[in-house]
């Protein structure tokens, strides 16, 4: 299902939860970024994963949690299927620059194409040139299509 180097890179499920909060946790705080905790999280991971519009592909080696890709998919009038957001995509360190990204993203893609999803977004903040890189060198752009302009993604916290 998705091998890499001895690497196994599945679909979690809802028993998967604990071990995907534990990742996007691990992320966050690498990333100083603010965090809910593993307690917060794991219910609410138990609960998307049951969920037909989100899925996670989880990366492991051994039985060892190694990274992971979290998606959601959401309908659109442009198109016969959804639009795919992958929301977050998360290599351990130890781990990074051997495929393992790769392989994550390339099963996340094939997942939402069997899904009939259209379109994948990513959003990655600018300063981020490596991972911009690892998009981009993936097919990823952030320019349309016969345009010469930048795509920017707005937020506003609720």
């Amino acid at each position: 299902m998705g091998q890499v180097t001895g690497r196994t890179v599945r679909l979690a499920t809802p028993t998967d939860a604990g071990v995907v909060a534990r990742l996007l946790f691990d992320f966050n705080t690498e990333f100083e970024s603010p965090t809910p905790t593993v307690e917060d999280l794991t219910p609410r991971f138990a609960r998307l994963l049951a969920r037909d519009d989100v899925l996670v592909v989880l990366a492991e080696e051994d039985r060892r949690p190694t990274g992971f890709g979290y998606l959601t998919l959401r309908p659109t009038p442009y198109g016969d299927g959804p639009l795919a957001q992958l929301e977050e995509l998360y290599v351990v360190p130890a781990l990074r620059d051997g495929g393992l990204g790769t392989a994550l993203l390339t099963r996340a893609v094939d997942e939402v194409l069997a899904r009939g999803a259209i379109e994948v977004h990513i959003n990655v903040d600018e300063v981020d040139t490596d991972t911009r890189r690892f998009y981009e060198r993936h097919g990823f752009t952030n320019i349309q299509p016969g345009e010469d302009y930048r795509m920017l993604c707005y937020i506003r916290e609720l």
